[in-house]
């Protein structure tokens, strides 16, 4: 069945209604996205808080999907924590800012907290493909166009000219395809999809047969208004098996052709354009927006592959033969921003949170002040003690093998704060084999980083099975480490944190 692209339901139940005073039994009510969110939460409020997570034990809270009962919760909330910065699904921020109480504090900790010290880096896609790694993106605010968090722009594809077909789809967690742009029954109002302000997501971009190609693709802004207001258009070229410098764009002029590095179909909100960002280096810069009209994206004949002999693969074409594929790469959906909203992975940025909740609850509960200042600088203290740990621990590790390679971009903060690096590597279809290209690449990596182990995350096992087996036959361990959920093992932050620190030097600490 095709993919019918609509809007995020928001799950509405109470939006406009007042707060209540307490819970039942007198304790505030504080509702949050992420487990992780919820312990920090009970550490600063103590006796006087009940906190609770939307995301329930062992969910990822990257995909979770809210239900009814979840808007309910909100709505019965004195306050709610979200992390943001395009960590949560924005479905999931919908229901929690459409169902708060207008008087019960709903914050965005990831922004907030930087005035409590909180040091936010760049979200770092290290994935060398021998193609191009293409996506779609919003950049800008959109604030002169009203937009807010709970907004989403709209990316239609109108018009397609071209020898053969194409059909961008991404691949989730299971290995089940997600059609977003299908031209193979004509373009019509469902070959769109959604992404709130500043967001991109990975793609992969199919083609029946070789040749040049003419994607429109056209944006819109929804402000949950009922009315969509019209942005830009733009016209992209895609060579498709052919030499793209023989190929001119739209425009007529000179071409800049992008073959390598990460690109983004985007729209900027700003300015209404249509473009593509990039991060090619022919580029020029370090990071460019393109004209659409000037663009020629090369789809060489190294990207073609074999259409998996799977029937949910069946729109595609036929089984085992081949079409020119450029690969989504990172597995599973993936909308994210252009800054990492793992913060918590530096135990510095975790005590900004709690110092940012302290002052939350206070706003809602001022008989409190005294119990929250207290409990908040006891568990400073235990922030600063687990700081320590995690630092000195981690520095007993050779700086040759402090390398970190995961399944999960969860580990940046991780990596900066105590001086680790995070080797990036592609995940590849779970419906089809992996090539020997990318298996040769994921073991060149361990191999010429002569790293000892491999990392996995509980939740995310079921994406990890060829880093599982390139690492066996490596001969190097597979650990875990936690990224943004808890499991039965480990139940709170810090016992997250020094789980991840002991595993890190157990696993890479020198025992030779």
């Amino acid at each position: 069945m095709r993919r019918a692209i609509a809007a995020a339901l928001t799950l509405t139940l109470l939006t406009g209604c007042t707060s209540t005073a307490a819970s039942s039994d007198g304790k505030l009510n504080v509702v949050t996205t992420t487990e992780i969110l919820a312990d920090l939460v009970q550490q600063v409020g103590g006796e006087r808080v009940t906190a609770t997570s939307l995301v329930p034990p062992g969910g990822d809270p990257h995909s979770y999907e809210p239900t009814p009962a979840d808007a309910k919760r909100v709505a019965k909330a004195d306050v709610t924590f979200t992390n943001h910065l395009l960590l949560e699904p924005q479905s999931l921020i919908k229901t929690i800012d459409a169902n708060a109480a207008k008087d019960a504090p709903n914050v965005s900790l990831a922004e907030a907290a930087e005035s409590y010290g909180a040091h936010v880096i760049p979200l770092v896609e290290n994935i060398g493909l021998d193609v191009l790694w293409l996506g779609l993106r919003v950049r800008g605010t959109g604030k002169q166009r009203g937009a807010t968090r709970t907004s989403s722009v709209q990316l239609a594809a109108t018009k397609l000219d071209g020898p053969g077909q194409l059909v961008a789809y991404l691949t989730e967690s299971l290995g089940q395809p997600d059609r977003y742009f299908d031209s193979t029954d004509g373009l019509d109002k469902s070959d769109s999809t959604t992404l709130p302000p500043a967001a991109h997501t990975h793609l992969n971009w199919a083609f029946t047969k070789p040749g040049v190609y003419h994607l429109t693709l056209t944006g819109s802004l929804d402000n949950n208004d009922g009315k969509l207001q019209p942005l830009g258009e733009g016209t992209f070229t895609f060579a498709v098996g052919v030499d793209p410098h023989s190929v001119k764009p739209v425009s007529g002029g000179k071409a800049t052709v992008l073959g390598e590095g990460h690109t983004d179909l985007t729209v900027d909100l700003d300015s209404g354009q249509v473009n593509a960002f990039s991060d090619a280096k022919k580029v020029g810069a370090a990071q460019s927006q393109v004209p659409a009209a000037d663009v020629v994206i090369d789809v060489p004949n190294k990207a073609l592959v074999a259409i998996p002999d799977d029937p949910r693969f069946s729109f595609l074409g036929k089984a085992g033969s081949q079409i020119h594929q450029l690969p989504q790469a990172v597995l599973g959906k993936h909308v994210h921003g252009e800054i990492d909203p793992h913060l918590w992975e530096d135990v510095a940025n975790a005590k900004a949170y709690v110092q940012l909740m302290r002052d939350t609850l206070i706003s809602q509960d001022p008989d409190g002040k005294q119990t929250y200042e207290a409990n908040t600088k006891t568990y400073l203290s235990k922030l600063d003690e687990l700081d320590e740990y995690v630092r000195t621990t981690l520095a007993t590790i050779p700086a040759d093998r402090r390398q970190l390679i995961t399944t999960h971009d969860a580990f940046g903060y991780l990596a900066s704060a105590y001086e680790m690096t995070v080797a990036g590597f592609v995940v590849p279809n779970p419906a089809q084999e992996p090539s020997v290209e990318q298996v040769r690449k994921l073991s060149d990596t361990i191999r010429n980083l002569r790293v000892p182990a491999v990392f996995t995350e509980p939740n995310l096992a079921q994406r990890a099975s060829v880093l599982i087996q390139v690492a066996r036959d490596q001969g190097v361990q597979v650990c875990s480490l936690y990224g943004d959920t808890f499991d039965d093992k480990a139940r709170t932050y810090v016992d997250m944190m020094r789980h991840n620190a002991d595993e890190l030097k157990r696993c890479l600490g020198d025992h030779r």
